[in-house]
């Protein structure tokens, strides 16, 4: 059994801004378990088994005492990209990441015992679409991926400008991120991937809703890689990033087995134990974006991420195949349906 799975030789003082999402409760609750103690900054405090303390993510308050002394900082700031990019939603979404970061360096730099470690939330999107130069399809990882912008989508067709849109809020936040000097405090942006997760409300509960009513086939053409990591992994890589002090810098967090949209759909039927799936051409995604008020950049841009420093570092997968980590997701949610 790894380290990272027993109980902690001396608990650590995490504490999360913007911790009060999906993936924030997820953590924190798993770092609770296992007796740490968990603040989550938020805007809105709400009642919970870890502490939860009020920030706005803009100006320095009495938020940052629980900074002071902390051994774990963990950024997930940032307004949710599940959403139409107009012009107040891109603003939004741009300035909650970076002025949140910002903050967050100007604020640690100062500190009397600053963390010891700092992760902050990126995202696998920063990468280009993997499909608009065939002969350079290869699996993107931290030293040899190509950061996106400006690419094709066909031989003739450009990425939507959302896409370049999303490419640049990531650029930015990751540039905001390093450019805060802690020399006492060791930095790790985090390229994440999807997370899956058994909870309802976030990816896995969409499309297993899609897959159950019969329209889980492919979407658009299928090609498309899809990236993505179970929760379990996403949550033991924290823990593997905060133990291991010589990795610093962009790591990705996803599954070493990006696959394409039809077999990451196929999996997902198969482990809902349903035959077939209706496809979704990309004009239906389209249109069906702007009645679900989300962009359809979620599900077309090809994203072929591999976590190559994870692995080189020692890090072993509990769900490095898609098949098993749907089989687990699906059963958790049935377990849950059934209490």
């Amino acid at each position: 059994m790894s380290s990272i799975e027993l109980a902690p030789a001396r608990p650590l003082r995490i504490v999360m801004p913007g911790g009060s999402g999906q993936v924030g409760h997820m953590l924190a609750r798993w770092f609770q378990e296992r007796g740490h103690h968990v603040t989550v900054l938020t805007r809105l405090p709400y009642a919970a088994q870890w502490q939860t303390v009020h920030w706005d993510g803009e100006n320095p308050g009495p938020w940052t005492d629980y900074l002071d002394g902390a051994d774990v900082c963990i950024n997930l700031a940032g307004r949710s990209v599940n959403c139409r990019y107009d012009e107040a939603n891109r603003r939004e979404i741009y300035d909650s990441r970076i002025r949140s970061t910002r903050l967050l360096g100007d604020v640690i730099t100062r500190l009397a015992s600053p963390p010891r470690v700092w992760l902050n939330a990126s995202t696998a999107t920063i990468y280009r679409h993997t499909l608009d130069r065939p002969e350079m399809d290869w699996p993107m990882d931290e030293a040899t991926g190509e950061l996106g912008g400006g690419e094709l989508i066909s031989k003739r067709r450009r990425a939507p400008e959302t896409w370049d849109f999303s490419i640049g809020v990531a650029k930015d936040w990751e540039a905001a991120f390093f450019a805060a000097e802690t020399p006492r405090t060791r930095k790790v942006a985090l390229r994440s991937a999807i997370v899956f997760s058994p909870q309802p409300g976030g990816a896995f509960g969409v499309l297993s809703n899609l897959v159950r009513m019969g329209l889980g086939g492919w979407q658009g053409n299928g090609r498309q890689y899809v990236s993505w990591i179970h929760e379990a992994d996403f949550a033991r890589a924290i823990s593997f990033l905060i133990e291991h002090e010589g990795l610093e810098g962009a790591v990705n967090l996803a599954s070493p087995n990006p696959l394409h949209n039809r077999a990451f759909m196929a999996g997902l039927r198969e482990a809902w134990e349903v035959p077939n799936g209706l496809p979704a051409p990309a004009l239906a995604i389209e249109l069906a974006a702007v009645f679900l008020r989300t962009e359809s950049e979620l599900v077309l841009k090809s994203r072929r991420v591999v976590p190559a420093r994870l692995l080189d570092a020692g890090f072993e997968f509990e769900f490095p195949e898609w098949l098993e980590a749907a089989e687990d997701l699906v059963r958790q949610w049935r377990q849950r349906d059934d209490r």
